[in-house]
């Protein structure tokens, strides 16, 4: 039996210990490499490559532009502009994130850095979001390629009554909170994986029919929902009720394995992860599921390079401060 990927050594090429490790110095170094390929800093206002630097008295780096006379940072106009803790800080938080293969919570990452939970939890969802964005347009399938489509429901746990005559069965309509939605996911066999959110499996075909090439041949299970895909695709269904994959080949396990990890998450490390933000934990299940057979030190490289390739973020920046009247 083949060595499981992350028992072997090549899963390991960054260690959490030798980023602690790093001096402030070498941190900046990292990030400005990381942004900028050649590590020379360029203006992010005016793109003027002519700058140079003029530290803060408390030792913090910053870049004047001698074209606009702006200052700057590394960070500026990225996922992590504004930030307030040192660099080796967030190089930290990427490694421990991606360390946890099956995702990590704000309150243990809040734990690890010594910070609050509110700080961790923003900065986990600005994590989600640059993982988000290499999936940003994605198109799946094509001539002679296998997609799997499936559904699964997540959200809107109630616990059942103590006595049996008080429970409600919670597949009925008026027995649901209306909270509880369902994850669709297209994953194409050796290939990628794109999620997305609806109400409904049937709410998604639109969806499915935009993403995925026409001459892609569709797996998918029993379910009525996905009846329609038959006048625009080749599909092919198989019975779960009856088995999970057949000799011709037909199966939607490479969904189910996605389900699997996004399911692991729920249960052992997140709780509850429905709501608005639930795109954004689909989205990093089907990154780590594309990414799982990458180096540590891969994955790390790949997360920092997206968090400061993405804008400034819309929805995190400032999100604790939103509910604060001005005066």
């Amino acid at each position: 039996m083949s060595q499981h990927f992350l028992l072997s050594a090549k899963a390991r090429t960054l260690s959490l210990a030798s980023v602690l490790r790093m001096s402030d110095l070498e941190a900046e170094t990292v990030f400005r490499t990381v942004r900028w390929e050649d590590g020379k800093a360029v203006c992010p206002h005016c793109e003027c490559p002519t700058v140079y630097e003029c530290r803060r008295p408390s030792g913090a780096l910053r870049f004047r532009c001698k074209a606009c006379r702006k200052d700057f940072s590394i960070t500026s106009g990225t996922l992590f502009a504004f930030h307030k803790m040192p660099l080796r800080n967030y190089l930290a938080a990427i490694a421990i994130f991606i360390n946890e293969v099956k995702g990590k919570s704000a309150l243990a990452l809040s734990r690890d850095l010594d910070m609050q939970y509110k700080t961790a939890f923003v900065l986990a969802h600005k994590l989600r979001e640059a993982m988000a964005t290499e999936l940003k347009g994605m198109h799946v399938g094509g001539a002679g390629e296998t997609v799997e489509v499936d559904g699964g429901y997540f959200g809107g746990y109630v616990k059942p009554a103590n006595h049996k005559e008080n429970r409600r069965d919670r597949r009925l309509a008026q027995n649901q909170t209306g909270k509880r939605q369902v994850v669709v996911v297209m994953r194409e066999r050796g290939g990628r994986t794109l999620p997305a959110v609806f109400k409904s499996e049937s709410a998604a075909l639109g969806f499915i029919i935009n993403r995925v090439e026409p001459t892609t041949k569709i797996m998918a299970d029993e379910a009525t929902s996905w009846n329609d895909l038959h006048g625009r695709f080749d599909v092919a269904r198989i019975d779960h009720g009856k088995l999970y994959s057949d000799t011709s080949g037909v199966y939607t396990n490479g969904a189910e394995e996605f389900f699997s990890r996004m399911r692991r998450a729920e249960i052992g490390h997140h709780h509850h992860i429905a709501g608005q933000y639930l795109i954004r934990y689909a989205q990093e299940s089907a990154w780590r599921e594309d990414h799982r057979k990458a180096a540590n030190g891969v994955q790390v490289k790949a997360v920092a390079t997206l968090a400061m390739a993405a804008p400034t973020s819309v929805d995190w920046c400032g999100y604790w401060q939103r509910g604060q009247k001005t005066a």
